[in-house]
């Protein structure tokens, strides 16, 4: 089923029945009926429970079959020992969708597992759809619909707008939904997926993709049970101009350990999500405050008002927030711009002791008299050397004078630059930032809150005119690799060779005297490797003869690197040595690739050389990528500078190394039946225009052991 099918009926439900109703607001299957009643939903309600007549002033009824219709929607609030005969019932009366509250499945291991796959295959023969279970539901904030006992509408319903927050936890989405709220922000609809054994976040991002009440789609994931539904709901997003802004818990190894124990699902590699997300154009924020903040600026400023790039103007009264907002700007990655010469002098004729450049430092004369404070502002917004202006308001919405100077200036200016962004970093009384918000202003209390906002709002614009990503060219699977693939390095440099990864011209001899023949044939001086399929380790035990300069030298290394594996390894089966000309580069990679167990073959490329441990300079990506995409990994890299030629460096040849990581995504991708592992370390890395090769490779057998080899 395509995500997001058959959620309407969830989500704008015209009946409702509750499974377990309960004479008591305060209990979970109270609780909706009475938020229901008290919100004022105009659908009709239906309260089952077999021992009571009445629930909360409501005919009630004793089961699901004796209701007068099929409700579009069940939520079921009993115990999960029943939960899963009253969703049975639900599917064989034609109840089009459930909400399970109910705890105690997979999350609780063997015995929950079973009784949730009992919802799910009664789910799945009708076509129903099940939003859990252990979940706290769903809102539908303008239609008053709501499936959830969260405790957070307890004292109020939150202000319709068109934020939708999807999230696989219940107590994080609805912490979300109150304190978007709570700061001004509306919200359109809420779900949250919990187990997901039929519904998940996929369903609720590509469902919210089609909802007109919707504009930016939040969510909170702790895990990614299928990488292929959640690509095709951001793709629909993408394609809907509707923002995905992404909080992803379980990041930490802490974290990660208990969001697997939590949900049921193994948290997917966090760097292989984060590059996931970012490939199609969600983006990813790191706390709750972020998540809402952009999400709420998002909305205020979309369809066309989002910053053009990361170029900022700062406006300020006072010299220290000036050049506070400028290093909190630049630790973000925004610049500012000296301002054009015209503004400058706009900006000294109205205030000649200002500073015009950029901080606008205005000093106090500005919010002494609004028609000044105008112009000056007028002067900034103007100038398209800007991309996003921001005004620090300290105090002043608190202050009844300062507070009517800036909003008779601001509603001018709005009139005047419909089109421009201007952010305002601010907190002040919820009334003053409600007008605020009307007038299309974001407001942000921090400066480096509003900074790191800004430059998300950035990345936003750029994701939705970037060309979107397609989805990923079907792979045929590739014809089997020779034996010796597995077996030693020569054989698996030959398998990634047919692929297209560039490889020296090596032998496998067998004695000193076919070393040296060898040696003089490929040309001094060479390098000795042992071959041998128990010795990934080679310089362990002694394996590896470098700098080899005649034969006699090339006769000696043989005979001694044999005595010394003997020694070392006598059990270990020797195929031979190998004979490799001695390579020289600038600079060195590891490349690489594994399966992820959700999602499937990935690629890695890294810093190679010795500090490579230490530094951890990686990007990944889901294979296979194509050369573009490789070129992107390396420009990610923190060393990236120095492989392009930092410092009067010679530049590496970068194009010969994304031709190799996109080889091995396709040559991964190909034989991910066979292969768990690739490792090519290093691969050595030539000046410009003159390659890379491949000097040492592994490939591990699925079952095989994992290796890291030196």
């Amino acid at each position: 089923m395509r995500p997001g099918e058959g959620l309407d009926a969830l989500m704008s439900p015209r009946s409702i029945a509750i499974v377990g109703a309960s004479q008591e607001p305060t209990k979970i299957g109270g609780r909706p009926v009475d938020l229901l009643r008290r919100y004022g939903y105009s659908g009709r309600i239906y309260p089952v429970n077999p021992k009571a007549a009445v629930v909360q002033g409501l005919q009630a009824y004793a089961s699901v079959a004796e209701l007068p219709e099929a409700p579009d929607l069940a939520i079921i609030a009993v115990d999960a020992e029943r939960a899963a005969e009253a969703v049975e019932q639900c599917a064989a009366r034609g109840v089009r969708s459930v909400v399970v509250f109910s705890s105690g499945f997979a999350e609780l291991g063997e015995q929950g597992r079973a009784m949730q796959d009992r919802l799910q295959t009664a789910a799945r023969r009708t076509g129903m759809r099940l939003l859990g279970p252990n979940c706290l539901g769903a809102v539908s904030v303008a239609e008053r619909t709501i499936a959830t006992f969260s405790i957070v509408l307890e004292h109020s319903m939150p202000t319709a707008g068109s934020l939708g927050i999807v999230s696989q936890s219940g107590n994080l989405g609805s912490y979300t939904m109150r304190m978007a709220s709570d700061r001004g922000a509306g919200i359109s609809r809420f779900m949250t997926t919990g187990n997901e054994c039929d519904i998940d976040i996929a369903d609720g991002i590509a469902w919210m993709a089609r909802d007109p009440a919707t504009k930016v789609i939040l969510c909170c994931f702790e895990a990614c049970r299928d990488a292929g539904r959640l690509i095709d709901a951001l793709t629909e997003a993408r394609n809907a101009g509707k923002p995905v802004i992404a909080l992803k818990v379980g990041t930490s190894e802490a974290g990660q350990a208990a969001a697997a124990s939590h949900t049921g699902a193994m948290a997917g590699s966090d760097a292989v999500f984060d590059a996931l997300l970012a490939r199609y154009g969600a983006v990813r924020v790191r706390s709750i405050e972020e998540l809402i903040d952009l999400g709420h600026a998002a909305s205020i400023l979309l369809p066309d008002r989002l910053p053009k790039g990361p170029r900022l103007a700062v406006v300020t009264a006072s010299g220290g927030f000036g050049v506070l907002l400028a290093d909190a700007a630049q630790a973000v990655g925004l610049s500012l711009p000296e301002l054009s010469e015209a503004t400058q002098r706009a900006i000294l004729e109205l205030v000649p002791f200002a500073s015009a450049r950029n901080p606008v430092d205005a000093t106090a004369q500005m919010s002494s008299r609004p028609d000044m404070l105008q112009k000056i502002l007028s002067a900034v917004v103007a100038d398209d050397r800007s991309d996003v202006i921001v005004l620090p308001l300290p105090f002043s919405l608190h202050m009844p004078r300062l507070r009517s100077v800036y909003m008779e200036t601001l509603r001018a200016i709005r009139a005047q630059y419909p089109d421009r962004p201007v952010i305002l970093c601010v907190e002040g009384p919820p009334d003053a930032l409600a007008e605020l918000h009307l007038l299309g202003y974001p407001t942000i209390a921090s400066f480096d809150g509003c900074c790191a906002i800004i430059a998300a709002l950035a990345r936003l614009q750029a994701l939705a005119t970037a060309p979107g990503e397609s989805s990923q060219p079907a792979m045929a699977k590739a014809s089997p690799l020779a034996a010796d693939a597995f077996r030693h390095e020569l054989g698996a440099k030959r398998a990634l060779a047919e692929a297209g990864i560039p490889v020296l011209g090596e032998r496998l001899v067998s004695d000193a005297d076919a070393a040296a023949r060898a040696a003089r044939e490929i040309g001094f001086p060479v390098v000795l490797k042992i071959a041998s399929p128990d010795l990934p380790h080679k310089t362990e035990v002694g394996g590896v003869a470098v700098g080899l300069r005649c034969e006699e030298e090339v006769r000696q290394a043989h005979t001694q690197m044999l005595a010394r594996v003997t020694t070392k390894a006598p059990r270990a089966v020797i195929d031979g040595v190998i004979v490799a000309p001695m390579a020289r580069g600038l600079s060195e990679l590891i490349l690489g690739s594994r399966i992820d167990p959700v999602f499937g073959p990935v690629v890695m490329v890294g810093l190679g050389g010795i500090f490579a441990e230490i530094v951890q300079d990686t990007a990944v990506q889901m294979a296979p990528v194509n050369e573009t995409q490789a070129m992107a990994m390396l420009k990610s890299l923190k060393a990236f500078a120095v492989l392009d030629g930092a410092r009067g460096r010679q530049r590496t040849d970068l194009k010969a190394a994304a031709n190799a990581i996109a080889a091995l995504s396709r040559f991964a991708t190909a034989h991910a039946d066979t292969v768990s592992e690739i490792d090519i370390n290093p691969l050595l890395l030539k000046a410009e225009g003159e390659g890379a090769v491949a000097l040492d490779a592994l490939l591990v057998p699925h079952g095989g052991p994992p290796t890291h080899h030196h």
